[in-house]
C-alpha cells in the first residue's frame, strides 16, 4: 500500500464549506495552495538548485502536480518568516539559504565539473549526504556549518512545507486545522465522525464511499 492509499476516497478540501474550517482557515489555506512555481525571492540559478534539492529530500508521484516545495521555501524567504528563535551558529535565515544555495553550486562543479541541477540523482545525493555528515567545506560556505544548514534549513523548511499542504494531509487523514470544530477524541485508535477512515479496516469500497463523505 503506497502512501496515498491509505485513506482512499479522502479530500481534505471537501471540508472547506462544513463546520471544520471558518473563514480565517479558509484563507490560510488558500494562500498556501496559490504558492507561485517561479522564484520571487530566489535568483533563477539560487531557484533552480533548490528544485533540484527539494526533490531528492522529498521525491513526489509523476501521477499528480507536485507540492511546490521550493514556492513554499521562496515565499517563506520573500516573507522573513522566521519560527522565533535561531542557533546563534547560522546567519539569518535568507542569508543562510542564499549562502547554502550558492555552496552546493560551487561544491557541484568541484566535485562533478557542472550545475547541482544537472547532476545525476546519485551525484546529488552524494553532496546532500556529505553535506548532512559535515563533510562539504568549500570556501563558498563562507564559515557556515554545512551540517547545521542541512538539518536547521534543507530538512526543517522542505519537511514543514511538504506537510502545510492539503496533499499531505489526505495521505496522512489529517483534516486540517481544527478551527472551529476542533477534534474531541484524542485517546489512541479512536477518530471523531469528521476523520477519515484508514484502508485495511474492513471493506475497502465502503471506506471509500464514506472517506468521500467526511467533511
Amino acid at each position: 500500500m503506497t502512501e496515498r492509499d491509505r485513506y482512499p476516497g479522502y479530500d481534505v478540501l471537501h471540508k472547506r464549506h462544513s463546520p471544520s474550517w471558518n473563514d480565517a482557515t479558509r484563507k490560510v489555506i488558500d494562500a498556501r495552495l496559490a504558492v507561485s512555481r517561479e522564484p520571487r525571492f530566489f535568483a533563477q540559478a539560487e531557484w533552480d538548485t533548490l528544485t533540484a534539492i527539494c526533490a531528492r529530500i522529498l521525491p513526489q508521484p509523476n501521477d499528480r502536480p507536485p507540492v511546490s516545495l521550493p514556492g513554499y521555501v521562496d515565499q517563506k524567504m520573500l516573507d522573513d518568516k522566521r519560527p522565533g528563535y535561531r542557533n546563534a551558529v547560522l546567519p539569518s535565515q535568507r542569508e543562510a539559504w542564499k549562502r547554502g544555495l550558492a555552496a552546493f553550486e560551487v561544491e557541484a562543479r568541484m566535485a562533478f565539473g557542472q550545475s547541482f541541477h544537472h547532476l545525476t540523482p546519485d551525484q546529488q545525493d552524494d553532496l546532500l549526504h556529505r553535506a548532512e555528515d559535515g563533510r562539504l567545506s568549500a570556501d563558498a560556505w563562507q564559515g557556515m556549518d554545512a551540517k547545521l544548514f542541512f538539518s536547521e534549513h534543507v530538512m526543517t523548511d522542505i519537511i514543514a512545507a511538504y506537510y502545510a499542504h492539503p496533499i499531505s494531509w489526505n495521505e496522512i487523514g489529517f483534516g486540517g486545522p481544527a478551527s472551529p470544530r476542533g477534534y474531541v477524541r484524542m485517546q489512541n485508535d479512536r477518530r471523531d465522525p469528521w476523520e477519515p477512515i484508514e484502508a485495511g479496516s474492513g471493506d475497502e469500497d465502503r471506506i471509500r464511499r464514506e472517506n468521500a463523505c467526511v467533511r
